[in-house]
């Protein structure tokens, strides 16, 4: 039953999904601080991590986690769901070529930008604030985009930078996981050690940064300015990528990169983790 298998691909993803944030928010933080705070604010990602312990506390490392806690399922469930079906448009076959797997992650990129775009809007925002008097709550933050801009201009800003980066994120994510995992079956078989998941999981992961990780820095900072950006999308990402790399050079386009590939090693291992081992659970007790 088609249906059944697309059900329990969405279930399999919010559970993977809630362990990406539980597990990696902290250093999510980090590196968002890195990316967006003004010059001179901080030295360096241990500089963020300590200074945000130490002025607002351990749980500020959490700061933000609402956002994707409460929209992850459906980003995550749309992701999976996205792959599954993409790799059926892809080719016919079940086994599908390197390559094939990379278009296939590309359109489920592409896909999923249209919910993690608002869900990273609201947690970015939410992680640019350091403990002010007038922090606002994440409803307070949603409210007032929605307000003073709207549904485009407020909720879905970033949009299409977050769309140019899920592209080439997610062909890098899945392929190099895909190479990975099927690394680990030539040696163990179709039943790979949870292990081996893990370590698949994190290499798509890595794959996933590197693949796009200048575009993440960008979509941080157009995010959390108080106006949204103007003219047509590829103008106004080029224009941003000019002012980061005046103000610092190309390793601006880059800073924050550190954390965020310390963070995949731990939460794209328990994503993938939960998500194959769910599914797998799934499929045995639906027989879809």
């Amino acid at each position: 039953m088609p249906y059944l298998s697309t059900i329990n691909d969405l279930v399999a993803g919010s559970v993977g999904g809630a362990a990406q944030v539980l597990v990696g928010q902290p250093l999510d933080t980090v590196k968002t601080r890195a990316q967006i705070a003004p010059k001179g604010m901080f030295k360096g990602p241990m500089d963020v991590l300590t200074q945000t312990v130490r002025k607002e506390g351990f749980f500020a490392l959490y700061k933000g986690m609402a956002s994707p806690l409460l929209g992850i399922a459906g980003v995550n469930s749309l992701l999976f769901a996205s792959y599954v079906y993409s790799k059926r448009i892809v080719s016919p076959f079940p086994q599908l070529s390197l390559k094939e797997i990379a278009i296939a992650g590309a359109m489920a990129g592409a896909a999923n930008a249209i919910l993690a775009s608002p869900v990273e809007m609201f947690k970015v925002r939410m992680q640019g604030q350091y403990g002010a008097a007038t922090d606002k709550k994440l409803r307070n933050v949603a409210k007032e985009m929605w307000r003073d801009w709207g549904f485009r201009n407020g909720i879905m800003r970033g949009y299409w930078v977050t769309f140019a980066r899920e592209i080439p994120g997610y062909a890098g994510f899945y392929t190099a996981f895909e190479f990975s995992k099927r690394k680990f079956q030539n040696k163990y078989g179709d039943k790979v050690p949870v292990w081996a998941l893990l370590a698949s999981g994190s290499a798509g992961g890595i794959a996933y940064w590197l693949s796009c990780y200048p575009l993440d820095v960008i979509k941080s900072r157009i995010q959390l300015r108080q106006t949204p950006p103007a003219g047509k999308p590829w103008k106004y990402m080029t224009n941003e990528i000019r002012m980061v790399i005046a103000e610092s050079g190309v390793t601006g386009l880059f800073r924050g990169l550190s954390p965020s590939l310390l963070r995949t090693i731990p939460a794209g291992a328990s994503t993938f983790a939960a998500f194959e081992l769910t599914r797998e659970f799934l499929s045995e007790s639906t027989g879809a």
